[in-house]
């Protein structure tokens, strides 16, 4: 049917789902399509190449407190009508819970959902082979950017175009469009035995957004500028954070910040709120309603507006991520923070989670600074951090900064602290907020001080 999207034909699936619900019964219905497109090459060769187009459903049904959950790859009627009466059946053993819910109307029209256009048409369009031969010349762009350059250790492209719909027996329904699109290079550059590598990428909503260009460029820089590294001494000293470490900081900050971590006692923050736990110039805010966010959504997978949410206030724990479930039995209601693949019930995760940007570029950032780590790219993040206590330790290899330029690299060093002293010891936030792949930002971060473990 003419101006029908695919998103409008899911949402017939999953309201004649929702709509099958019985006496003492709610009924949800999650309905997902997505067409995917990886691609990896090496040595001038494609290593490997995948297309795939996946329809799924999730239907999730309460009854008296207690929750059913199925799923199935299909969306077959009759896949569809053993799904819903799978999911009956598991409700029957599930434990009665009081805070149970589906989103309700109330829920809904809480807050208006945003305006957002982030689906491109044309991105189902372009030829496969278009995507391989991007690919290709970005092996070669990158293996050609600096005679340092030994090889490319990987070289990537993916994409995905995302559609969703739900429904409830309540009347909440909403649908989703978003696709996204990104290219990324490891170089590998040596000096004699030494080799080191580093990391570049692009990414936008469609494949004419991506600047293979800027992706191999940096992808050299970062690993010719770490040639030569050594292991420096241990001290306690500054440190510069690169937006790519920002960013997997703020998404371990963006777990303990959610109300599921909170309620089972597994975030550092349980008990905290309005306290002061962070540095007066942070402020910490989810908003999956900016639409050059990678993670924006208008609803999130209960079928509630997004909306901004802050949870840290010039310094101050204002509140935490929540959706239905976690929002009812917490007293603070759904922020609409609820995500979800069709295999899974909803949990609770940011989608564009930034701090506010300062008024610093990188390179006046570096100029100002002295005896300063700049931490390029850190390892163990997940292994070294304890969310519940904190305890932050991790390997890193960055720059020394000295008289305000970048000096020597170093390499085999931890970098240790807590991360409630480390949003204490936050002293100044860069102006290069960047949207990454993710549900966070990248940006340049200074710390005042951290150990660095090194000889």
């Amino acid at each position: 049917m003419s101006g029908v999207t695919r998103a409008d034909a899911l949402l017939e699936v999953a309201r004649g789902i929702a709509c099958r619900a019985g006496a003492g019964e709610q009924i949800e219905a999650y309905v997902a399509h997505s067409v995917d497109t990886e691609v990896k090459v090496f040595g001038g060769e494609v290593e490997s190449l995948s297309v795939a187009e996946v329809d799924g459903v999730g239907v999730r049904v309460l009854v008296d407190g207690r929750q059913g959950y199925a799923w199935a790859g299909s969306l077959e009627p009759d896949v569809v009508a053993d799904t819903l009466a799978e999911a009956r059946d598991n409700a029957a053993f599930g434990a009665p819970d009081e805070w149970q819910a589906l989103a309700t109307p109330d829920d809904v029209a809480a807050v208006a959902a945003p305006d957002l256009d982030l689906f491109r048409d044309d991105l189902l369009t372009v030829p496969t082979d278009d995507k391989v031969t991007l690919t290709l010349e970005l092996e070669r762009a990158t293996r050609a950017g600096d005679p340092r350059v030994r090889g490319v250790e990987a070289a990537s492209y993916g994409d995905a175009a995302i559609e969703t719909a739900v429904a409830n027996s309540l009347g909440v329904e909403a649908v989703t469009r978003r696709t996204t699109s990104s290219c990324a290079s490891v170089a590998l550059a040596g000096d004699g035995a030494a080799t080191q590598t580093g990391y570049g990428f692009s990414a936008g909503r469609t494949f004419a957004d991506l600047d293979l260009e800027v992706a191999a460029r940096d992808a050299v820089e970062r690993a010719v500028r770490m040639l030569g590294a050594t292991q420096p001494k241990s001290e306690r000293l500054p440190v510069i954070l690169d937006p790519l470490v920002t960013r997997s900081l703020l998404a371990i900050l963006g777990s303990a910040l959610s109300g599921e971590s909170v309620l089972k006692g597994r975030s550092m923050f349980v008990d905290r709120a309005g306290e002061v736990v962070a540095a007066p110039g942070v402020t910490l805010v989810d908003d999956p309603t900016v639409a050059d966010a990678f993670g924006a959504s208008t609803h999130d997978s209960e079928g509630v507006p997004t909306r901004r949410t802050v949870l840290v206030d010039a310094g101050v724990l204002r509140g935490f991520l929540h959706n239905v479930y976690t929002g009812r039995r917490s007293g603070s209601g759904t922020t609409g923070s609820a995500v979800r693949g069709v295999k899974s019930t909803p949990g609770v995760g940011a989608r564009a989670l930034a701090l506010t940007p300062g008024t610093r570029t990188p390179d006046e950032i570096v100029a100002g600074a002295d005896r300063t780590l700049y931490v390029q790219s850190v390892s163990g993040l997940h292994s070294g951090t304890n969310p519940v206590s904190g305890d932050f330790s991790v390997g890193a290899e960055g720059l020394m900064v000295r008289g305000g330029a970048l000096a020597e690299p170093v390499r085999e060093v931890t970098i240790a602290s807590t991360l409630p002293r480390m949003l204490q010891e936050v002293a100044e936030v860069g102006s290069d907020l960047t949207w990454l792949p993710g549900g966070a930002a990248g940006m340049t971060v200074v710390l005042g001080e951290m150990t660095l473990s090194g000889s």
